[in-house]
């Protein structure tokens, strides 16, 4: 029996013994920018995911627009349900392939912390206003998070693997380790499916109007689709690539074209987006004119990279209902109190 000095030390042997050899493995993590004594108790990609379940922006979430804005409905979904469901088809994708479910679940929870409010509405505005100095894409937010905005600057200290993952989690290079990779597709298949069910609820869609070819190749009804989904990555998969069998592909993104035509594009779901862009708008410009109302946290930002920067920081930041509220008080006249 291997002497072990802590239970990480125990938890990394474990992997060494159980993982896939294509796993990413905490012991040979490429590591934090800033070194840090190990914790004697978790792998390093425990306390990367231990970091993003704490950190604030994080909690956000619970307030953020999913698809549909605002809903009254409990039951719809926010971006922190999306996160939830997207690290949960994840892990099971991890654990049939044998891979690091710490590192894979980490990548999870942090992917869309750089998500504004009002979803890819909010993030459509801040692209243009920033359209000189590169844009605004939601993924590269979320590095920012957690590298320059959490911790008064400091950021999470998260190492190089979670950031990556996030980093690459939806468009342009796959991420380099192959838990990376699986949340690019997790995403994918927790979104269509749970976006289908929410606008079934909201009377936008029916099963039925989902193409038969599709729901022939990936099953009727959301629990039987997110398994077949789930089920062919597993069994397409090796060798560090994750990959669905080539028909099964070809369906899963004719679903999601078909998605973008019904649901994302021009349906009531988007009806009051205009009005959300129109915000985000009015209240970007606001605080490049007025600077003091940029919180101190964000002073640095405005330092090192201008005023723009961090006033689009500080607005991606804000949840929803936050939004509101500050548009309110700065524009929206109040009744005279005669108490």
């Amino acid at each position: 029996m291997n002497d072990f000095s802590c239970i990480r030390e125990q938890t990394e042997y474990i992997e060494q013994l159980t993982l896939s050899p294509f796993a990413t493995l905490a012991i040979n993590s490429l590591g934090r920018d800033r070194k840090e004594p190990p914790c004697d108790m978790r792998t390093v990609f425990q306390r990367d995911r231990d970091r993003i379940i704490h950190c604030k922006a994080f909690r956000r979430l619970k307030h953020k627009t999913q698809v549909y804005l605002a809903p009254e409905n409990d039951h719809f979904r926010t971006r922190l349900i999306h996160t939830l469901e997207v690290a949960q088809v994840a892990r099971t994708i991890a654990r049939a392939l044998r891979l690091n479910e710490d590192l894979t679940e980490a990548i999870a929870l942090g992917h869309d912390l750089g998500h504004t409010p009002f979803g890819h509405a909010g993030e459509r505005v801040l692209d243009l206003m920033l359209v000189s100095s590169g844009g605004f894409r939601h993924y590269e937010q979320s590095v920012r998070v957690v590298e320059k905005l959490e911790k008064n600057g400091m950021g999470l200290n998260l190492t190089k693997e979670v950031r990556n993952g996030i980093q690459c989690h939806t468009k342009g290079e796959e991420a380099f380790t192959p838990e990376g990779r699986i949340i690019r597709i997790a995403d994918k298949i927790a979104y269509m499916n749970h976006d289908i069910d929410d606008s079934i609820r909201a009377g936008i869609l029916s099963e039925n109007d989902i193409p038969r070819e599709l729901r022939k190749v990936l099953g009727t009804g959301s629990s039987v689709r997110i398994g077949n989904m789930i089920r062919n990555v597993c069994n397409n998969s090796g060798g560090g690539t994750i990959a669905m069998s080539p028909a099964f592909s070809d369906a899963f993104y004719g679903l999601h074209d078909f998605l973008y035509r019904t649901v994302y594009k021009g349906s009531k779901a988007k009806a009051e987006e205009s009005k959300a862009e129109d915000m985000i708008e009015v209240l970007f410009n606001y605080l490049c004119n007025h600077p003091d109302l940029i919180p101190g946290e964000y002073r640095h930002i405005m330092r090192k990279e201008g005023i723009k920067r961090a006033a689009a920081d500080y607005l991606a930041g804000m949840s929803d209902t936050f939004a509101v509220d500050f548009y309110k008080d700065l524009f929206i006249p109040k009744g005279w109190d005669t108490k």
